[in-house]
């Protein structure tokens, strides 16, 4: 165990380099990459009419909520979503601006909804991990302590040995996982940029 020791220090140090670390201090439990953006704006997806009048207006139209939930559900394909908008949209010009602000207000607030849910779900993970870490660094000094005592105790030492190994595993196998949740809000941010633009080409 002496000999694997070290090589379960750097494993350790070199996961957790980012532990503790926040690109943006306003947000330290923010563990990923892309810095974080609380809230996606309308100007950052949407260069059609502005919606001001129609906020929370989409709520009230049953056919509009049905469909706001339909495009926003990532199982359906961009190609579907293209068909779905063009057949919603019709009608004079103003009915369709109409229709288009309905239905991009939905779409933001129903996929900011769902962004921020993934985000303070991730933020919530990455404590857990940061527990995990400290939890981890305690028994490596303590399993070094052990180690370096005149009369070890090789039971001890086994045991504690053992649930480093496995802290550990579960340490890179959680960070592994968020790498992959921190893909999701840019996905979403993603689909309702696509999604905008549809809408847009329906009114141009």
């Amino acid at each position: 165990m002496r000999r694997s020791l070290p090589l379960m220090t750097v494993i350790i140090v070199v996961a957790l380099r980012s532990t503790g670390f926040a690109a943006d201090p306003r947000f330290a439990d923010w563990p990923c990459m892309q810095i974080k953006v609380p809230e996606i704006s309308v100007a950052a997806v949407w260069s059609g009419p502005p919606i001001d009048d129609v906020r929370s207006a989409w709520e009230e139209n049953p056919a509009v909520r049905d469909l706001v939930a339909r495009l926003a559900a990532r199982r359906t394909a961009l190609q579907d979503a293209q068909r779905t908008i063009s057949d919603f949209i019709t009608g004079t010009a103003a009915e369709r601006q109409q229709k288009a602000k309905l239905l991009f207000a939905g779409l933001l607030a129903r996929l900011n909804a769902e962004r921020s849910e993934v985000m303070d779900g991730i933020e919530r993970f990455y404590r857990q991990q940061k527990e995990l870490a400290a939890k981890t660094r305690s028994e490596i000094s303590e399993l070094r302590k052990l180690q370096d005592a005149p009369n070890q105790d090789q039971t001890r030492i086994e045991d504690l040995a053992n649930r480093l190994e496995w802290d550990t595993r579960i340490f890179d196998e959680r960070r592994k996982t968020i790498s992959f949740a921190c893909e999701v809000p840019v996905l979403i941010e993603q689909r309702l940029f696509a999604l905008a633009r549809m809408i847009e080409q329906t009114i141009e």
